[in-house]
């Protein structure tokens, strides 16, 4: 129970917060459930069961956080057997999760191909439950990545949102359910756009890292890491590993709208944190993306020894904490 229904002010929790289940009813993304959340501490989230619960748009005291693609949402199962379907159906949101398997380019790995950024947010979420606990909104759910005589990976997701914060909460159990090796990658694409993201953006990273551009666009500027320039027509996207050491975090702050927004994760198991900016007209994005690999792709990633693996019925806690003040 609420404070506030047990004094007396309220006779519904819902006119505080909120948890709602809602169908699209037109569009590509017909038949497509989401998971409405609304906190007391004006955070609003689309979480979605038919894709991995990942999250989709986020608005904080009535403004977007979140970045959203071209595409939008996309349908309830989406096949991705080409490299540029992805290109074509990414919507963006304020969580995509790349994995269990890929995560990178579109590649041949053996007799087995991988889309671009893996299968994970084209699986739908099993067991899903939604609850108010307390000061507490929670929503659980499992999701398998499997193979006739293949992988079993499964994942089992908690998204914990306090009532009167605005604060999101992943935390994830990636368990191998075979009796031999697996290897897996796993990225959050964290994705964070207008007005959030505009010129009067600063980002803020722990001094104590190494960073690693990703391609030699991305090496002649060293010194843009940390601000954002207004919309470019035809800009090329820019990548950054950034190799935390102690704090894994990073802040962005918006002093036009009087917005900050600090992301943490568990570092032990996610070392590394990707910077993607685009600053691309009509395509003007940043995604901060807590990481375990170089997303190189998993054939490449084994020959550059980086591939990790989960052995036989083992598991693996990652945790990634978004807060809006």
């Amino acid at each position: 129970m609420l404070n506030e229904e047990r004094k007396g002010y309220i006779g519904n929790p819902a006119q505080l917060a909120l948890v709602r289940r809602v169908t699209v009813a037109e569009g590509k993304a017909k038949g497509t459930g989401i998971i409405e959340v609304r906190t007391a501490g004006g955070l609003e989230l689309d979480i979605l069961p038919d894709s991995g619960l990942d999250i989709g748009q986020c608005r904080f005291r009535g403004m977007t956080m979140s970045w959203m693609s071209k595409n939008g949402y996309d349908s309830p199962v989406t096949d991705l057997p080409y490299e540029n379907e992805f290109l074509n159906t990414f919507p963006g949101g304020l969580l995509y999760t790349c994995g269990l398997r890929n995560a990178g380019p579109a590649n041949r790995d053996g007799e087995e191909w991988h889309p671009l950024h893996g299968r994970y947010h084209s699986l739908a979420a099993e067991q899903v439950c939604t609850e108010m606990a307390g000061e507490e909104i929670l929503i659980r759910g499992v999701i398998r990545e499997t193979a006739l005589f293949g992988q079993a990976m499964e994942l089992r997701r908690q998204i914990r949102i306090p009532v009167y914060g605005s604060s999101v909460t992943v935390e994830d159990t990636v368990t191998n359910l075979t009796p031999r090796d697996e290897e897996y990658m796993q990225i959050y694409h964290c994705n964070f756009g207008y007005p959030l993201l505009s010129e009067k953006t600063k980002l803020t990273l722990p001094e104590d890292r190494e960073t690693i551009p990703r391609t030699e666009f991305a090496k002649a500027a060293m010194d843009k890491q940390c601000v954002f320039d207004e919309p470019i027509s035809g800009e090329e996207e820019r990548c950054w590993f950034q190799k935390m050491r102690s704090e894994f975090k990073a802040q962005l702050d918006n002093p036009e709208i009087g917005v900050s927004m600090t992301i943490s994760w568990s570092g032990d198991t996610l070392p590394l944190m990707v910077e993607w900016r685009s600053m691309a007209s009509g395509d003007y994005a940043l995604g901060l993306e807590p990481t375990n690999c170089y997303i190189m792709g998993r054939a490449q990633e084994r020959e550059n020894g980086t591939l990790p693996v989960l052995g036989a019925f083992e598991s693996v806690r990652n945790r990634v904490t978004i807060q809006f003040e």
